[in-house]
């Protein structure tokens, strides 16, 4: 059962809660009597938060999981209708 403590009571007690956590389950903050809060060990919410990785990161891990010549993909049949080739607007800046 998690252990539930006012927001007063855990102002007044907070570095004996902070040490139950630490060594132990969640705690849950109330006001009124109504769940407000949870606090939770260092731990415990970098389990639940992993680090993100950058997209570079990201895009050599799929790399490492997936062989992208075993997948039969055309890049000009997948990209070949997204850019327009034809020539832009005449432009030049005024003198």
């Amino acid at each position: 059962m998690v252990r539930q403590y006012s927001i007063s009571d855990a102002r007044n007690n907070l570095p004996s809660i902070v040490k139950q956590v630490e060594h132990g389950p969640a705690v849950e903050l109330t006001r009124r009597g109504r769940p407000v809060a949870v606090l939770i060990s260092h731990r415990e919410y970098e389990r639940l938060n992993p680090p993100k990785s950058d997209l570079w990161t990201a895009i050599q891990e799929w790399r490492e999981k997936h062989n992208v010549a075993d997948l039969d993909l055309d890049p000009d049949e997948i990209w070949g209708d997204v850019r327009d080739r034809s020539p832009g607007r005449d432009f030049r800046f005024d003198e």
